[in-house]
């Protein structure tokens, strides 16, 4: 796929994230609670998340149309494909979804494209702040706030003392996650919700992003796909790179970095 032609489809994907990151947000800010039913692995899903997910499909069916969809919601109705199309869109509509729920802002919209085995393009959109991180390629990294232009980010080089580790309040190994602590020198930790982690590292705010229990490939791919693009990088504990369109597209754990 040639770069303007994925800077096209960048334009696309962001579109539909900024279009689904409204309609997030009039759940969220709703005088109700949203009403929660649990998935068969017993994770929460909101109208919040089947709103977004319908919308980003429809802007896609639109605008893309011919390249397919691996999205979590239609997924977790219709079951997912048994094989991994050549090129293929996947999209988390609202990734966080407990964040969404403990209204800690700490929520995202995941939309990338994978080629063969690797995200190449992604949006991570922060509907409660407005923050949108893009990318479609190296070097073309960004961050948008609101309305404003896109300002170009990168990765800094992780430092030998003081790194900053983000990790998750939500499905972290403690004990796992205290055992590579010991192997810094003097690291700061900083928790934070969903895909918002990659985006700090890709925007230098951060060092290190260590996962150790599985995810789902539409969690890491848009997010992989800005860090990437950023400098940065995703791969498996042992240094192995870090693949989609896996069989069941499940992740194992990974360790995402700076320069």
């Amino acid at each position: 796929m040639s770069e303007q032609e994925l800077r096209s489809l960048l334009e696309v994907a962001r579109r539909a994230a900024l279009r689904a990151g409204i309609a997030i947000l009039d759940v969220y800010n709703a005088v109700d609670a949203p009403t929660v039913r649990r998935k068969a692995d017993e994770s929460p899903v909101t109208r919040a998340d089947e709103r977004a997910e319908a919308l980003i499909l429809e802007v896609l069916a639109k605008e893309a149309p011919g390249i397919p969809v691996v999205a979590e919601e239609t997924a977790d109705r219709e079951g997912l494909p048994r094989t991994a199309p050549p090129h293929f869109w996947l999209v988390d509509p609202l990734d966080g979804t407990k964040e969404f729920l403990r209204r800690n802002g700490e929520f995202t919209v995941n939309i990338a494209l994978v080629e063969g085995d690797r995200p190449v393009l992604g949006v991570v959109h922060v509907p409660a702040t407005g923050v949108t991180f893009a990318a479609a390629g190296p070097g073309t990294a960004t961050r948008a706030q609101g309305t404003a232009a896109a300002v170009p980010i990168a990765a800094r080089p992780v430092p030998k003392e003081g790194a900053v580790v983000v990790h998750s309040r939500s499905h972290e190994n403690e004990a796992k996650l205290a055992a590579y602590l010991a192997t810094l020198t003097e690291p700061t930790t900083r928790v934070s919700g969903s895909a918002i982690k990659f985006g700090l590292i890709a925007a230098g705010e951060a060092d290190l992003y260590p996962r150790f229990g599985p995810t789902m490939e539409w969690d890491t791919a848009a997010g992989q796909a800005v860090l990437e693009a950023a400098g940065g990088s995703v791969a498996m504990p042992d240094g192995a790179p870090f693949r989609y369109g896996k069989t069941g597209f499940l992740n194992a754990g990974f360790l995402a970095r700076g320069r």
